[in-house]
């Protein structure tokens, strides 16, 4: 079943079975304690960002001032309920990424957007750095209407800025958030509990003119 990797996302001919129940993962956070699936306090607000490697842009966001937990796991494919094993083959078509639930009077869903766009390059496609396979697409999946407007609006603006320093086009998928599947127990907070630990993620020192207009 585990063969050779590929760069092109699977059909619902070709992608894995999957299974119908959600297997196992941590109940809470490793650092915080909150519980990973919820229940959430009232007030709060979720966020999904793909951007790498899951364990290190998991940290980029647990260290924010006003996230309250996040979680990692696979989203926008075919397969349901998938192992992290499966989601390396290719073919269930998700990729890795990070719950991101915050109180909106903290963080601005606009200060997780440029925290997203400074922390990774955005136009590599199906890779990021030295990792290669279609689980490393960037991508926002946005909740609300609100959330969709700003992640556009700030691709639009970042892809200027990125441009202006010679890089190419922004891939970035933007769409209305799937099901979040939640990783493997081991892979939740993996850089608290191995924190000399591998971690992919690196951005491309171009900063985010976010701000005005893309607040959600």
């Amino acid at each position: 079943m585990f063969g050779r990797k590929t760069l092109e996302l699977p059909t619902l001919d070709t992608a894995l079975p999957g299974r119908a129940h959600p297997i196992p993962t941590a109940d809470t956070h490793f650092i915080n304690g909150h519980p990973l699936k919820g229940p959430y306090p009232d007030g709060l607000e979720t966020a999904v960002f793909a951007m790498g490697c899951f364990w290190g842009e998991e940290k980029k966001f647990w260290v924010v001032p006003g996230v309250w937990v996040t979680a990692v796991g696979y989203v926008n494919g075919l397969t349901p309920n998938p192992t992290y094993e499966e989601v390396c083959t290719g073919r269930t078509g998700h990729t890795e990424a990070v719950l991101v639930v915050y109180d909106p009077k903290a963080v601005t869903y606009a200060a997780l957007l440029k925290e997203f766009w400074e922390s990774h390059d955005p136009t590599q496609g199906m890779r990021q750095g030295n990792d290669v396979g279609t689980q490393y697409r960037s991508g926002i999946y946005t909740f609300t209407p609100e959330q969709r407007q700003a992640a556009e609006a700030s691709r639009a603006m970042y892809e200027t800025a990125i441009k202006g320093k010679g890089y190419g086009a922004i891939t970035t998928e933007i769409v209305d958030a799937p099901e979040f599947y939640f990783a493997e127990d081991y892979h939740q907070q993996y850089l608290a509990k191995n924190p000399a630990g591998y971690c992919g993620v690196g951005g491309t020192g171009v900063s985010c003119p976010i701000g005005v207009g893309v607040e959600a």
